[in-house]
């Protein structure tokens, strides 16, 4: 009779599923414990947890070896009573940040707490085993190791056994905001050759939260997983222009020490290409030069007939030449889009409409207001003329008289004048908008690599735009605040040492997304995107997704725990075929 009810409960479960994929788990693991009450059975002889996507999590935490290597660097001792070691607390920490799409980080022990715990550590252990004083704990030994230290170390190891590390490198920044009190440092910034505890400051709010403190994430990555191999915590107020050429240098000592590791080119974008020029003898480089250079300015306004086009795939096309800016011999390459031509076009065209709209409203109400003198409208006439972008204007101050007494005037007198009116002809200038125009679509990347035959422009254009890894990493590593007001993260030190756990997480969601889609073309394969459209280069955020309906439930039956992993249809099946040992342990587990 059991075997019959366990095949029933199954049989509900996959109706469930079948008929509305809405469900979330919680929703089809209350359906069938409620079945399953009805039959008799007690609650607490049936439960269930929520595992979704964390098994693939899981996976990748296990093929990478990461919480054994943590271990490794920061073993604890047993003799203190320590429950979980600080591998499994930052795989915990892991969990957390890829579990919430929303909110990361944050409600450690609440988080956990429904979750089937043995199956993502692979043994018994409890929620309550990761509270704040833990996981404060497992950061303040982040902290002293050196939370730059402590990811750069996994990196290498991971990256060089998984050959993740390509020939270059790609270093940007992002701001992070901060909830929570934090005291001012206005003396404690981190000052050029002077160490110092990167702290929470007001500085450039990207996310434009300006009431907010903030810290600032470096980060480098590499590779077509853009894995991360380096990050940076820094102070809410440091300049990108001193820190990511530093770092550069930073890395290239460290790799210097690295018998495998080959000469990398360091990529980054125009805040960078200033400070770089001065390192140009020690390390090879990439970045986008700005146009604030006069030289710069006059290449990208240069008429497309007075240069010599090359064509690229994709609509590119490039001109190369050479610049000593700077002292610096280097090459500059000059390339244009196609894509972008259209879209900045389109951009410009919008705003040229919003313009003359603007525009005409403020000059009609200036052509109504009587001025007292020629100097305060020829005044209010300057100030409108310095907002004209894509319009010229012509004006004429006329005299605005008045008799002195009401009625007809006498035969020979004179009106007096009593204020000053402007009239005006708004055009759209079409000399300037040509040369606006003409502009869009180009930028220029420069190089300290003179020879073609080795890094060709072609090769320059991919490495630079390998840099939108970096970025993409960055969007999915932040929410509009960073979380950090909980009791464990008081301190700047914790947080420093929790910017290299989110680049951890970053690091599982690179290289899980890359094998995924490696795999998925190896195979010639194919699973359906968000517009029920087939690809072999899903985004792992959807695959995370589709795996949110996924439980362990557990019924006792004549004394005997039977778990059931529901709601891995046909459709998941077909990705888990592409994941470890692991992830089908764990989604197949019917034990």
């Amino acid at each position: 009779m059991s075997f019959l009810f366990l095949c029933v409960y199954c049989s509900l479960v996959h109706c469930v599923i079948f008929f509305s994929d809405r469900y979330d788990g919680y929703t089809v693991a209350s359906f069938c414990i409620g079945i399953v009450q009805m039959q008799g059975f007690q609650e607490e002889q049936c439960t269930s947890a929520h595992i979704g996507h964390l098994g693939l999590v899981a996976d990748k935490i296990d093929s990478l070896g990461l919480t054994a290597l943590i271990d490794q660097r920061l073993p604890v001792s047993e003799a203190h009573g320590a429950l979980v070691s600080h591998g499994e607390r930052v795989a915990a920490m892991i969990y957390n940040g890829l579990g919430f799409i929303d909110s990361r980080l944050y409600l450690f022990t609440d988080f956990l707490e429904d979750k089937p715990l043995d199956l993502l550590f692979g043994r018994d252990v409890k929620a309550e085993w990761f509270n704040d004083d833990a996981l404060g704990r497992c950061l303040d030994e982040i902290a002293a190791y050196g939370p730059t230290k402590f990811l750069t170390e996994l990196s290498l190891t991971i990256g060089e056994r998984r050959g993740l590390i390509g020939k270059s490198i790609n270093i940007d920044t992002t701001t992070l905001s901060l909830y929570g009190e934090y005291p001012d440092t206005a003396n404690q910034g981190e000052e050029e050759g002077q160490a110092s505890i990167p702290r929470p400051e007001r500085g450039y709010a990207k996310s434009k939260r300006h009431d907010l403190k903030q810290m600032v994430l470096l980060l480098a990555t590499t590779g077509a997983s853009n894995f991360p191999i380096w990050m940076e915590p820094h102070s809410g107020n440091a300049s990108d222009q001193k820190t990511m050429p530093n770092a550069a240098m930073k890395i290239k000592k460290l790799c210097e020490g690295i018998a495998s590791s080959s000469e990398f080119i360091y990529v980054g974008d125009s805040a960078i290409y200033s400070n770089i020029l001065q390192y140009s003898d020690e390390l090879s480089w990439i970045t986008r030069v700005p146009e604030r250079y006069k030289e710069a300015k006059e290449l990208v306004s240069t008429p497309k007939e007075d240069l010599e086009w090359t064509s690229l795939e994709n609509g590119y096309q490039y001109s190369a030449s050479t610049s000593n800016n700077g002292g610096v011999d280097q090459r500059w390459i000059l390339f244009f889009s196609e894509a972008a031509y259209q879209k900045e076009c389109k951009t410009l065209d919008r705003n040229i409409k919003t313009e003359t709209k603007n525009q005409e409203k403020a000059w009609k109400k200036l052509s109504k207001h009587v001025f007292g003198c020629k100097d305060d409208a020829l005044s209010s006439i300057k100030e409108l003329e310095k907002k004209l972008k894509y319009h010229s204007v012509k004006t004429k101050i006329i005299e605005v008289t008045q008799h002195a007494r009401p009625g007809r005037p006498k035969a020979n007198e004179e009106p007096t004048v009593v204020g000053y009116q402007v009239e005006y002809t708004l055009s759209t200038d079409d000399e300037k908008i040509a040369t606006i125009r003409a502009k869009k679509g180009r930028f220029i990347l420069a190089t300290n690599e003179l020879d073609e035959a080795a890094l060709p422009c072609g090769e320059v254009l991919k490495e630079y735009k390998a840099q939108s890894g970096t970025e993409s990493g960055f969007k999915f590593i932040k929410d509009d605040t960073f979380q950090v007001d909980s009791v464990f993260l008081k301190t700047p030190e914790r947080i420093n040492a929790l910017m290299a756990v989110m680049t951890l997480c970053l690091m599982i969601y690179g290289v899980t997304q890359h094998d995924l889609r490696q795999s998925l073309q190896e195979k010639g394969e194919t699973v359906l995107n968000q517009s029920k459209k087939p690809t072999d280069k899903p985004s792992l955020k959807w695959i995370y997704f589709l795996f949110r309906v996924v439980n362990e439930s557990k019924i006792c039956i004549d004394g005997k725990i039977k778990k059931i992993i529901v709601n891995v249809d046909g459709r998941l099946k077909k990705i888990l075929k592409h994941f470890g040992k692991r992830a089908q342990a764990i989604y197949f587990n019917t034990s």
